[in-house]
């Protein structure tokens, strides 16, 4: 779940985890999390949180990761290394480099792929010929 430029951001790490290790995931933008997604969430669900404290809507992605808490939700979160927020709350931290806002998703997106690539690897999916994806089109 992201808000404002890391929104693709999570887009993108849910489409990755669904093409490589076959585990159903969704991408949220983190304002829509009351309509429907917040149903979903228990002790079983793990939710990733693109939460750099540069994005303007920092605050209010603490409250997203408080909610999600609230439910008993599992919450892995992806933030500054300044950022010591977080840790309290969050299962896991992950840590990136601070940068302006604009430029978080370049270094957001690292973690998200990191983790469809092990979560894939541990499940023993081939991650270089993912089944039914084709590596270039024909037509």
């Amino acid at each position: 779940m992201g808000r404002g430029y890391n929104f693709p951001v999570a887009l993108e790490g849910a489409l990755k985890l669904k093409e490589i290790s076959y585990i159903h995931a969704e991408g949220y933008a983190a304002a829509e999390m009351k309509h429907g997604p917040i149903a979903l969430i228990d002790q079983f669900m793990p939710v990733v949180v693109i939460a750099p404290r540069c994005d303007a809507t920092y605050e209010k992605l603490k409250s997203n990761i408080q909610e999600v808490l609230a439910r008993r939700g599992s919450v892995i979160a992806i933030t500054e290394s300044d950022n010591d927020e977080l840790d309290a709350d969050c299962e896991y931290v992950i840590k990136i480099p601070k940068v302006t806002d604009f430029l978080s998703p370049i270094l957001t997106v690292i973690p998200l792929q990191m983790l469809s690539y092990y979560i894939a690897d541990m499940r023993k999916c081939n991650v270089d010929q993912p089944r039914n994806l084709a590596k270039s089109v024909t037509v």
